[in-house]
């Protein structure tokens, strides 16, 4: 059975008699949750237990959660982190093995409340100039650092039985601009993007699922790279990135036009999969019907990354949590 084209999201704590119709019938290729779909352990399990009856398959379930501003799941139902450049920082040299240990305990956490993807790693370079928004959830700003703690990261989510998705691809660390807003410009050659901000995705280019970044490279193409064929081209072909290509969220500001329009232009610059989130029901219907279903490349891709969720490996939780706690320096979270 071919998937829909699309992620999709709910409006709120559990599915409506619409929404399953809605995706029954459009079969979705998965799901992400936000804050107004999280009330208790019980009832996340119950919403994900409707977005997989609806599909009727196993389905991927994703959310963002990163630890610091940007996580879904908040306490009690989830530890609360400091941002991960501060956990970087406080780390230092055993920033890698720190950040591994920090989101193995994540996936545990998404695991237990049926989630079994996250959006991370993020492994943008942060600069000086990069927009507050994204700042202090980037790794650092060494490109070789980055990498190695890219790849911590990404082995937590894998160990936890989760799987990664690594963004913002290309690279948006020299956004000045919040891309949910604005559309943000980069003026760099394409060699200087290649041994700094592309330098990190090349290195985690074995990953089963990517994200695009909202942005302009204008020495490259004048399009943002979400829907240009050209940048698209590049993730493939200089980073070298074979896995599933999704979209960040196409509703953002940084992309204009009507979000199935946009998801049009996404699946036709070459992106496999669209996300689409916090749109009203009509507006999912449409972008799920613009999108179509996946193509057999895409679905190839899908296949594979589906192929790497595996049964999560045993922890020792209050172990794992003095090796961090040791590591940090103290605790780095409230529960």
């Amino acid at each position: 059975m071919s998937f829909g084209a699309v992620i999709s999201d709910a409006e709120g704590l559990r599915l409506t008699a619409e929404e399953r119709a809605l995706f029954r019938d459009m079969n979705p290729f998965g799901f992400i949750l936000f804050a107004r779909n999280i009330d208790s352990a019980d009832q996340v399990r119950a919403l994900c237990d409707d977005f997989r009856e609806a599909v009727g398959r196993n389905c991927p379930i994703t959310i963002d959660q990163e630890g610091g501003r940007v996580q879904r799941l908040r306490a009690p139902l989830a530890r609360e982190w400091v941002p991960p450049l501060d956990h970087t920082a406080r780390a230092g040299d055993q920033a890698d093995r720190a950040m591994y240990l920090r989101y193995r305990l994540i996936a545990d956490e998404l695991f237990s409340l049926g989630i079994d993807s996250n959006c991370a790693p993020m492994v943008d370079l942060a600069r000086d100039d990069t927009h507050k928004f994204l700042r202090n959830r980037c790794y650092g700003s060494d490109a070789k650092q980055i990498s190695l703690i890219g790849k911590a990261v990404a082995q937590g989510h894998l160990d936890g039985g989760v799987l990664p998705v690594i963004k913002h691809m290309p690279g948006h660390g020299l956004s000045t601009l919040d891309s949910h807003h604005d559309l943000p410009h980069v003026d760099l050659p394409l060699e200087e993007l290649e041994n700094a901000d592309f330098a990190p995705f090349r290195a985690l280019n074995d990953l089963p699922m990517g994200m695009t970044a909202h942005l302009v490279y204008d020495r490259i193409d004048p399009q943002p790279a979400t829907i240009s064929k050209t940048m698209i081209q590049l993730i493939r072909e200089k980073i070298g990135f074979d896995g599933l290509i999704m979209t960040d969220d196409i509703s953002m500001k940084a992309l204009s036009g009507a979000p199935e329009e946009v998801a049009q232009q996404a699946l036709a610059a070459g992106c496999d999969v669209v996300l689409h989130c916090n749109g009203s029901l009509e507006a999912r219907t449409q972008v799920l019907e613009a999108a179509g279903q996946m193509t057999q490349a895409a679905q190839t891709r899908a296949e594979r990354a589906l192929a790497m969720r595996k049964p999560p490996q045993e922890l020792d939780i209050k172990a794992a949590e003095a090796e961090l706690s040791a590591l940090m320096g103290g605790q780095v979270y409230e529960r």
